[in-house]
């Protein structure tokens, strides 16, 4: 299949009340980019599957468009998982580099879970930084969160606060601001 293919087969899994001149538009003056971009956004409109993510990561690798495909798959995961977003404050000092912006920071978070002996018991997520390539060191920025074991994180609401660990020390603090977990059965 060729990039406008795969935009097609995509855009077929929206419903029809969903606007689609732009990205006609799009395809046939030959704007990949913008078709795909578009997309994105009808995915966010409607609830959209991990085949509709899958197919357009693939037409975003076919443009070598590497952080598009990734957020293509990162999308594919929260269908499966759940969406969890959060405003996140890195502490000054404790990081000397930024936090990549397209989900490669794997960290330990205390996000209120203790073992049986009664210590905290962290749980690991990617980051994805949002509206940003990267969030800077000491900095602050909405960001997804992709939880290892999404389970785990399920407790979580709006207004919880999260704690970010590298290492032994804290990290910085995240404040839950979106936490959506899909229902049983939904792909």
């Amino acid at each position: 299949m060729d990039v406008p293919e795969l935009l097609r087969t995509a855009a077929s899994e929206l419903p029809d009340w969903l606007p689609r001149a732009d990205l006609d538009d799009y395809l046939a003056h030959d704007e990949w980019e913008l078709a795909l971009d578009v997309l994105l956004d009808r995915g966010d409109d409607y609830p959209a599957t991990t085949a509709f993510f899958r197919t357009l990561e693939e037409a975003a690798h076919r443009m070598r468009l590497g952080r598009s495909a990734a957020w293509c798959a990162w999308r594919r995961r929260e269908v499966l998982h759940g969406v969890i977003r959060a405003e996140l404050r890195l502490v000054p000092g404790v990081r000397r580099v930024p936090i990549p912006g397209a989900g490669r920071v794997r960290a330990l978070w205390d996000i209120g879970l203790v073992s049986p002996a009664g210590a905290p018991d962290r749980a690991v997520a990617l980051i994805w930084v949002e509206f940003a390539p990267e969030l800077p060191p000491g900095g602050a920025g909405p960001v997804r969160l992709a939880p290892l074991t999404a389970t785990r994180w399920q407790h979580l609401r709006p207004g919880d606060r999260i704690t970010m660990y590298e290492h032994r020390a804290v990290a910085g603090t995240a404040t839950v601001t979106e936490a959506v977990f899909p229902a049983p059965g939904r792909r």
